[in-house]
């Protein structure tokens, strides 16, 4: 179940709870209380890596300062 994460804006507490995607937009009191709450953007880090081949040295293809395609 999906945890979504809210701040009180009355007593400034931050706080998560676990509901359904159905109800993520539900109003959510804060622990203290309170029901002037708002939900929080959070961001999402995600790791690891990629299996792309290394950049070949001195093979063309663009970048720098004009993309590549009129500096030589």
């Amino acid at each position: 179940m999906p945890r979504y994460e809210y701040r009180c804006r009355t007593c400034g507490d931050t706080f998560e709870l676990s509901r359904p995607m159905a109800e993520s937009a539900a109003p959510a009191a804060c622990p203290a209380g309170h029901d002037d709450t708002v939900k929080l953007l959070s961001a999402v880090a995600v790791g690891g890596t990629a299996n792309a081949p290394a950049p070949r040295a001195g093979g063309g293809g663009g970048g720098g300062c004009c993309g590549g395609g009129c500096c030589s």
